[in-house]
């Protein structure tokens, strides 16, 4: 049996998608989600370039069960690097990550002006026929 307390909790942190769309697509949602673009690329800046190189947790299967490295192995690490413009130590890390980084500067670049759209901070300009 489940202790009335943990039950409690399962009750009332139970979101369904239909609540979690309403709290995106409301205005304050996309304010955040605008927010939230343009401040991610510099509190990447603001962390060193090395900062995910430490050693940690292997997250990749390949590299976890096989001990082979995978295409994308060193992809984050090669991009963190790109982004602080040290390209030798992006290449060292991946070489894929000079065509995975201005992806995502176009990807980026992409939600920025569709999120800027739906909050009308770029109007849209309509044509006028004059007939």
């Amino acid at each position: 049996m489940v202790n009335i307390k943990f039950r409690f909790l399962l009750n009332a942190q139970q979101i369904n998608m239909r609540t979690l769309f309403k709290i995106f697509f409301s205005k304050r949602g996309q304010q955040i989600w605008f927010a939230a673009l343009l401040i991610f690329p510099f509190i990447l800046w603001i962390l060193p370039g090395d900062f995910f190189d430490n050693d940690g947790i292997v997250l990749c299967p390949s590299k976890l069960f096989f001990n082979i490295e995978c295409y994308g192995c060193g992809i984050t690490r090669s991009v963190m690097h790109m982004h602080h413009f040290q390209f030798d130590d992006a290449i060292f890390y991946n070489a894929l990550g000079v065509i995975v980084y201005p992806g995502l500067i176009v990807t980026w670049t992409i939600w920025v002006w569709k999120a800027g759209k739906r909050l009308n901070i770029f109007p849209i300009k309509k044509k006028i026929n004059v007939s």
